[in-house]
């Protein structure tokens, strides 16, 4: 199946730029790992980024420059999806690195309901970047954001709330304050997800909102 949500622009140039945080670092670096056309994505942002600097003595970029670049990086070749083997291991290699393996090198904790979590330690203290497994047909508790969440579908998928829009492996979806949904795992099986947040998540429920600070979610 050919990866249909993409990184938005902004970070594909500002990992290009190396301006990205730890935390949002690993979550490009691993949908990259999974998208070619991710990958070229960035690769044509590197290049212009060179083009500019080279040039910036000589001539301040003209206006349409950001335009240009945005050009270039909007509209993402979904005809080519990585190869799926069954040998592929479940979790890219940028991830592999901070886990220590694979899914089975996986300690999760329980957040109940089946639901459990690998919180990832990282050198970043601006962000927080965890793996979650959400078990098939569950939905996480509906809720909106304080900040910006990435979540990157490594396994299985998930509807947001209404089925309509679904997110499968290398999939990630990009949310912020204005959005409240209920994102829920397909009956296929468990869903498995890379999640980075820069601040807590805002649960409608009461109950959920009581243990927040326990789970650290």
């Amino acid at each position: 199946m050919s990866i249909v949500h993409h990184l938005n622009d902004d970070l594909v140039v500002s990992y290009a730029a190396g301006a990205l945080s730890e935390g949002w670092s690993i979550a490009v670096a691993t949908h990259l790992a999974l998208c070619p056309s991710c990958r070229r994505r960035l690769a044509a942002a590197e290049a212009i980024g060179g083009s500019l600097l080279e040039n910036l003595p000589a001539k301040v970029p003209a206006a349409s420059s950001w335009d240009a670049v945005r050009a270039r990086l909007s509209t993402p070749d979904v005809s080519d999806a990585p190869p799926a083997f069954p040998s592929t291991p479940v979790l890219p290699q940028p991830l592999r690195d901070y886990v220590g393996g694979d899914l089975g090198s996986v300690r999760w904790q329980a957040l109940g309901k089946g639901a459990s979590q690998l919180r990832i330690r990282t050198r970043d203290r601006s962000t927080q970047v965890r793996l979650l497994r959400i078990p098939a047909g569950r939905p996480v508790p509906e809720h909106t954001h304080g900040g910006r969440e990435l979540t990157l579908v490594l396994s299985g998928s998930f509807h947001d709330g209404d089925g309509a829009t679904i997110f499968a492996r290398g999939d990630i979806e990009d949310a912020d304050a204005s959005l409240t949904h209920t994102p829920t795992a397909t009956p296929q099986g468990d869903c498995i997800c890379l999640a980075v947040t820069d601040a807590p998540l805002r649960f409608s429920s009461w109950i959920v909102r009581l243990v927040q600070p326990i789970l650290g979610i």
